[in-house]
């Protein structure tokens, strides 16, 4: 029992370290990408934690295989190049049992990583899904930062202003300009450019919904850039209508569905993503197999030598998978068959790898034996 606690907190405190820094490595590069649709004024800045936090458990449920078997890798690596593998091979521990020890937090892994993968995952995507949703159905000025040029999501527009009120219904110093395509009768004329400055300007919304921004004491300047026949006029009072958002309720991801609603659907995509979900936690039982072979190391050799093909072999298994999953939403392998064969053939991988260290260990012995006999004859 005390050699199983050890094992296992090895094994557990190195999976803990290796899944946290590839979960900041991925979140941060994912946060790039929603920092610069932020910037851009597609998204609120104050839901990216938000939309951050529901992608976790998807993050997490592919970090976590990935984890262990770099976990077991380096930690059974250190006890093997300490000699004190060697130790507990001639106290009696054999390879079955220290796979049987190994398997024990790979079940606890293979727990967390099945509920992520069949719960929270979707629910964190559907979340996810409704947020961005909410966002199509901003207006820019729902997003707008005083101080900073922001472009439409179509680049047709940008919208400056100075300072903006509390409620975003009162602007100051603003300025507009936005890109006409040339007509269809000139189609060699470059885009017209219309340029919008104000003093003041406030938002209105009418009662059919339509919303429109009314500019005081201001310009509009029109024309096409190169050419000098720009259009100046001052005015008052003036209305631009602001495009109407696009709202919608719907969850189009199939990640998004709900697994006891994969059950009992036949369509095949949905029948891909319930083997891919169930995948998963298979997957690390499998990658456990291969990687307590492949953690034995010579200590003369150093403790790195196998983890370059260790990964390859992994990232070979999971590509596999990726790419069976995806024949399989085109109809192009049998359902029956499904990913299923991944497994199988990377479970005879990890059983043959398994198997022959104890083989190779026992011819090397029998030649040591042969040898010693034909010195003394």
């Amino acid at each position: 029992m005390i050699v199983f606690r050890y094992l296992s907190r090895e094994v557990l405190v190195t999976l803990s370290a290796v899944s946290a820094v590839l979960l900041v490595i991925i979140m941060s590069g994912r946060f790039i990408k929603y920092l610069a649709q932020a910037a851009q004024g597609v998204l609120d800045p104050s839901v990216l934690f938000l939309i951050m936090g529901y992608r976790m458990p998807g993050f997490l449920q592919l970090i976590l295989p990935l984890g262990l078997f770099l976990g077991i890798l380096l930690a059974y690596g250190r006890l093997y190049l300490d000699s004190e593998m060697t130790v507990l091979s001639a106290t009696g521990m054999s390879n079955c049992r220290l796979l049987s020890y190994t398997m024990a937090p790979a079940a606890l892994v293979a727990a967390l990583v099945a509920w992520l993968s069949l719960g929270l995952a979707p629910q964190g995507v559907t979340e996810q899904m409704r947020i961005l949703n909410q966002q199509d159905s901003l207006t820019e000025f729902d997003t707008l930062v005083p101080g900073r040029f922001q472009a439409m999501k179509d680049g047709s527009r940008v919208t400056y202003t100075e300072a903006l009120s509390e409620d975003r219904g009162q602007l100051s110093g603003v300025f507009i300009t936005e890109k006409k395509a040339a007509t269809a009768k000139d189609k060699a004329k470059n885009a017209d450019i219309s340029v919008l400055v104000a003093e003041k300007g406030r938002q209105v919304i009418q009662d059919d919904g339509s919303r429109y921004l009314i500019l005081e004491n201001g310009y509009r300047y029109d024309g096409n850039p190169g050419q000098a026949d720009y259009r100046a006029i001052k005015y008052d009072t003036y209305g631009v209508l602001l495009p109407k958002p696009n709202v919608s309720n719907e969850i189009g991801e199939r990640e998004a569905i709900p697994t006891r609603e994969l059950f009992g659907s036949d369509k095949p995509r949905e029948q891909a993503e319930l083997q891919w979900r169930l995948s998963i936690p298979l997957l690390v039982f499998v990658v456990t197999l291969l990687a307590v072979p492949l953690a034995r190391v010579n200590p003369r050799q150093g403790r790195f030598l196998k983890l370059l093909p260790a990964i390859l072999l992994y990232m070979t298994y999971l590509g596999l998978l990726i790419a069976a999953r995806g024949q399989l939403d085109k109809g192009k392998i049998p359902m029956q068959l499904g990913l299923w064969w991944v497994h199988g053939l990377f479970l005879l991988i990890g059983a043959g790898l398994f198997l022959w260290q104890p083989m190779q260990l026992k011819l090397a012995s029998r030649r040591a034996q042969k040898e010693a006999t034909h010195a003394q004859a």
